[in-house]
This record gives structure tokens, sequence and C-alpha cells, in this order.
């Protein structure tokens, strides 16, 4: 076990990066506390502590994304996210973190044919979700939509409360960090895009507890189609494999979608 004061040195270290200052706290500590443990000198455990951080979260922001000149913008834009200004504002936004920049190609399309068979959504779960709360146009949802988020980035989330109470959606957004827990919401549709891959990088095993675990009607998973460098590689077939090893005897109705960029998965339950 890491010595406490260790611990919390090692977290105030970490925390001066610039990309490292609004993640969940907890989640530092979670694994600064094993890499402490693993490594022979201090430096080298805050070393990998932010490595590890990078691989599941900071890989996908641009450095160059500032959600104070977001907010600032998105203030001076018309309260409804169909327009035309909103749009484009949400499209640039979007292109600032690979995970929605990927899916911008297959905006107009994914949403709707993944989410088809559901009929209109009364209530949404975005775990993880980096910036696709911005997606809400594209999403077949329900005047009185109620949408639940999480992630990992406090500034982030402000920004997509800002961005859902701009546009007139209830929304409840706060941090999580889903290695542990997994929110208590019941939805009708919970989404779990492109985030399997990254938490395996801490656990495991967290893929088959997050499905279980998740308390949703239906749960949109979905899987990147290409690197964040841009190679196909055999992901696809990877992943799919992965998958049907997850699912394996759980009885649950799946239907599968292959896009340029995504591999998804409808799995009503």
């Amino acid at each position: 076990m890491a010595d406490t004061a260790r611990l919390e040195e090692l977290v105030i270290a970490v925390r001066r990066g610039t990309r490292y200052r609004t993640i969940h706290e907890d989640l530092i500590r979670r694994v600064g506390a094993r890499e402490l443990e693993k490594r022979s000198s201090f430096k080298e455990a805050v070393k990998t502590t932010r490595s590890k951080l990078h691989q599941i979260g900071g890989a996908y922001l641009e450095s160059g994304a500032s959600f104070d000149g977001w907010r600032d913008k998105l203030a001076d834009l018309p309260p409804s996210a169909t327009d035309p200004l909103v749009l484009k504002f949400c499209r640039q936004a979007m292109a600032q973190h690979a995970s929605t920049r990927e899916r911008i190609p297959i905006l107009e399309e994914f949403f709707h044919q993944v989410l088809a068979p559901l009929g209109e959504i009364h209530s949404v779960l975005d775990l993880a979700c980096g910036l696709n709360p911005l997606a809400l146009a594209w999403m077949p949802l329900a005047d009185d939509v109620v949408y639940h988020a999480c992630d990992i980035y406090q500034d982030m989330l402000d920004f997509v409360s800002q961005f859902l109470s701009h546009c007139g959606v209830e929304n409840h957004i706060s941090m999580c960090d889903l290695s542990v827990a997994c929110p208590p919401q019941t939805v009708q549709v919970a989404f779990l895009l492109k985030t399997i891959p990254c938490l395996e990088q801490l656990d495991k095993s967290i893929g088959l507890r997050l499905l279980d675990d998740i308390s949703a009607e239906h749960l949109l998973v979905s899987f990147p189609a290409r690197s964040l460098g841009g190679r196909a590689k055999g992901m696809v077939q990877n992943y799919e494999n992965h998958f049907n090893q997850l699912v394996a005897g759980r009885g649950w109705e799946i239907q599968r979608f292959e896009y340029s960029t995504e591999l998804a998965f409808l799995v009503s339950r």
C-alpha cells in the first residue's frame, strides 16, 4: 500500500501538468498508488501515472481545446441544437476530440441508423462522454429527453452541461471513475462509445463488469475501426471477437453496424 503522504505528493505533482489539472482526483490517486508500488523512484511513478492517464483520456483531446473560449462562443449562439450556427459550432468543437472527430464523417447516419429500432429516446446515460453530447441534434431524442453524462474531466463536463442547458435539455452531469463504479441511473439507452478499450488499459475485466452493471434497457456499444494514427490493422475483427466474448451466454438481442471509422452494437436486454 502506497504511503498516504507520498501518494498525495504524487497527486499534486501529476496535476501540475496542464492536461491533468481537471482529471478526477480519485482516479489519479488510484492509478498513482499502483505506480508507486511498482516503481523504484517517485519521479518514475509520476511519469508513468501521467502516461496511463494520457492513454485513457489525454490522448484524445487536442492540446489547443479551450473550454472557456467555447463557453463564451456558445453564449452568443441561438438556444437551439438544430440552428445552423449551433450545428457548425458543434462540428468545430467535436473536431477537437479524437473520438468525436472520427465520427463526424458518419454523423448524419450513425445515430439515426443505430438507434432507429428504439423510436424516440426519453433518457440517455452517456458514459465517458467526451464531447459526444454535442451530437445532440443528430440523435433521435424526444423533446422531453433527460441526458445523463459522466467523464473524468471536470472542465469538459462543465462545458457539456452548459451546452445541453443552452439547448433546453434537462441534464445531469457528473465526474465518474468507471473502473470503480457505474452511475446508478436507470435509463432507456446507455452509450458506451469506444470506451471499453480505453478502460481496459486500467483493468482487463472492466468490459464485462460494465456491461452487466449499467442499468439500461438498451446499450449502444462501439469500438474504433482504426487507431488514432489511422491504421486499421485488423481492429474491426479483433474488437468484434472481443465483444462476442464479453456477451457470450447472455441471451441478449444484438444488432451489428459497421462504418468506416466505427464498429457499433445495439444491445437490447
